[in-house]
């Protein structure tokens, strides 16, 4: 994988880009315990964006991993998950909030500690959002890389603690040419403190063309569709 561009995520950090149809982005833990919640829209109409929903109900599924396609309220696939060293990411928990976060580890004000305060997931995507020209009701729910949560027989959603190692990885590969919203904040279900946010690593790289074997084509008869509404959709824009 040669890298076109990379940027590490300190703990806390948000970022936002608009990033090409057919690039991968490797996402590398760098140390112990990540989380970096992501959303994703269609770059040429941030109408389309990443639908949990559908998402799972497509892939008969309640996490992500390798084959899994990101997929999007006009069934469309934004991107497709291609390689996976943890096997689990959470599609389920959210984002945190200011109120969470001040709760769990202790109220924090950029006015008093600068770039050292606890930021939440709802800020930073706020912010991302308005930087792109959208808003809060463009809000949707997250997908949580590098995290586990399941939901035990009485229905409770459990978070795996030591679920995710120093150098774990994670590539996605765009099928679309996404608006791409990253927070580097924990996982709201996380019950560790003090605050566990880690640095993260992302590279995007050029993607090799799609084979006949494709690992997220042929997950399932719903996968398959979708792709062929996103190559319908691309013949027609290119």
């Amino acid at each position: 994988m040669t890298n076109v561009w990379s940027k590490t995520l300190k703990p806390g950090d948000k970022w936002s880009g608009f990033v090409g149809k057919g690039k991968l982005l490797r996402f590398t833990a760098l140390e112990e315990g990540a989380n970096v919640s992501m959303l994703l829209y269609n770059a040429r109409d941030l109408t389309e964006r990443y639908n949990m929903p559908d998402t799972l109900k497509a892939q008969h599924t309640s996490h992500l991993t390798k084959g899994h396609a990101l997929m999007s309220d006009n069934g469309r696939v934004l991107a497709g998950i291609v390689e996976d060293s943890l096997g689990w990411h959470d599609p389920l928990s959210g984002f945190t909030t200011r109120e969470g976060t001040d709760a769990k580890y202790g109220a924090t004000r950029y006015q008093e500690l600068r770039n050292e305060w606890l930021r939440c997931g709802y800020d930073n995507f706020a912010v991302e959002l308005a930087r792109n020209g959208l808003a809060l009701r463009d809000l949707a729910p997250p997908v949580n890389l590098f995290s586990k949560v399941y939901c035990d027989e009485d229905g409770r959603m459990i978070y795996a603690e030591g679920h995710c190692p120093e150098g774990a990885s994670v590539v996605l590969r765009t099928e679309m040419d996404v608006l791409l919203l990253l927070s580097n904040t924990p996982n709201p279900l996380d019950p560790r403190t003090p605050y566990p946010s880690v640095p993260v690593l992302v590279e995007a790289a050029e993607a090799d063309p799609i084979g006949p074997a494709d690992c997220c084509v042929n997950r399932c008869p719903e996968n398959l569709r979708a792709y062929e509404n996103t190559w319908a959709y691309d013949a027609l824009i290119s």
